[in-house]
């Protein structure tokens, strides 16, 4: 795995440094990172949720043979006499096909997903055919190949179904087996460690001394990282003490691909990561053109992954869907990063300054056949619970001024950015 996040291309965090778009970013990480380089073959049963490190090519086709779409008689269509009157010669069942040959004047009953014979051409359903002891009348006339799905209809024999870098969903793993594969090549979890820093932060369940503040970014840093499949060791909360998160980094690099923090990369007295990332490896420091959540670190420490989070539990999340999601994914060897985002109408107006893309906390409601944005009262981004309230994320793009009531914007859902 690499992750080069050195000068030259980057930004660093300082007060003349240009601010850089979380696209330019995704477009600097795409260049810099490689996937980390382990993979395992598992059993269908363990690859859900996996990223997938081979191509998947069918052996065979899917289905292997022409069957039957419905319940019904089949026969050929030109053999069909005028009075529609057949005689029924035989039977095909799902996984006991018909073993003769049908001639003109004749059908064999058959049943859905049966194996029509190469003697047939069509099926008619039942619901239009009469039976009249060992004879079935015709009701309509069915065309040649009515209600008969071809042999390699969903899957052609040869065809990549599966490409590696797909994220295994139920459907994914169920084309795999469609197709005779009882296991899969994927890659191996990302393995992460998270702290916390801050000798004001306490576990949740202990008393609050004076000044102190429970700790809910790595809690919630630890549910977006599970989410998409990343084995997490929660290293709890360490002191503000140099020496301690030395320590603790040195020994999380070792056997980790990534480590991840929220806030306490600045310059403050007690803000010791800064400087104890920089004395284990490389630190660098972008300023992205969002809100909230401007400031990111990024950097490397003995082969593993730093990436610092902004402070503030908003901005945690939304630095995590938008940037360190993605690269975290392309570390995990998936090709498909970026979570798509739907047009929506505000239902609100929005003062805002052109610079920087401002992301609101919003949900959808429909009216009148489109979507509507509605938008929480506030904007801080220290308020955990209108991440609760809100279904997703509207943009407020760049360039734009102020928002009126229905003006078009982007808008991410949880679900999407979390999937």
């Amino acid at each position: 795995m690499s992750t080069d996040f050195d000068a030259g291309q980057v930004n660093k965090f300082d007060a003349g440094a240009a601010m850089m778009s979380v696209e330019q970013a995704l477009d600097l990480l795409a260049q810099r990172v490689v996937p980390q380089r382990r993979v395992e073959e598992l059993p269908l049963a363990q690859c859900l949720g996996r990223v997938l490190a081979e191509d998947v090519v069918s052996p065979l086709n899917v289905p292997p043979h022409d069957n039957s779409a419905m319940d019904g008689y089949a026969f050929t269509a030109a053999h069909l006499p005028a009075d529609g009157r057949l005689r029924r010669i035989g039977r095909s069942a799902a996984g006991h096909p018909f073993p003769g040959v049908v001639g003109p004047g004749e059908c064999i009953r058959i049943l859905t997903g049966a194996v029509v014979p190469a003697s047939v051409d069509c099926v008619a359903m039942q619901e239009d055919c009469t039976v009249d002891g060992d004879f079935v009348i015709v009701g309509n006339r069915p065309q040649s190949g009515a209600n008969c799905r071809k042999a390699g209809e969903d899957v052609a024999q040869g065809a990549v179904v599966l490409k590696s870098g797909t994220r295994l969903r139920p459907q994914e793993v169920g084309l795999a087996a469609a197709v005779g594969r009882a296991r899969l090549a994927v890659h191996a979890p990302l393995r992460a460690a998270v702290f916390s820093t801050g000798d004001e932060i306490n576990m949740p369940g202990t008393v609050l001394p004076p000044g102190g503040i429970y700790d809910s970014n790595r809690t919630t840093a630890c549910g977006l990282l599970q989410s998409i499949g990343v084995q997490v060791t929660d290293l709890g909360i360490l002191p503000d003490d140099r020496a301690t998160i030395v320590a603790a980094l040195d020994k999380a690099a070792a056997d980790h691909d990534v480590i991840l923090t929220s806030g306490g990369v600045s310059v403050g007295d007690e803000d010791h990561v800064k400087a104890a990332v920089e004395s284990l490896g490389s630190l660098h420091f972008w300023r992205l053109a969002i809100k909230p959540g401007k400031p990111v670190a990024l950097g490397d420490i003995r082969g593993a992954t730093f990436i610092g989070l902004p402070g503030n539990p908003v901005a945690v999340m939304v630095v995590f869907l938008l940037l360190a999601r993605p690269l975290l994914l392309r570390l995990m060897g998936a090709a498909d990063t970026l979570p798509a985002t739907i047009p929506v109408r505000a239902d609100f107006s929005f003062r805002h300054k052109p610079g920087r893309r401002e992301w609101l906390r919003a949900r959808l409601v429909e009216r009148d056949g489109q979507l509507w944005a509605e938008k929480f009262a506030s904007e801080s981004s220290g308020v955990l619970s209108s991440m609760v309230w809100a279904d997703g994320l509207v943009a407020v793009p760049e360039e734009c001024g102020d928002v009126a009531p229905g003006d078009v914007l982007q808008y991410l859902s949880f679900a999407e950015a979390l999937r």
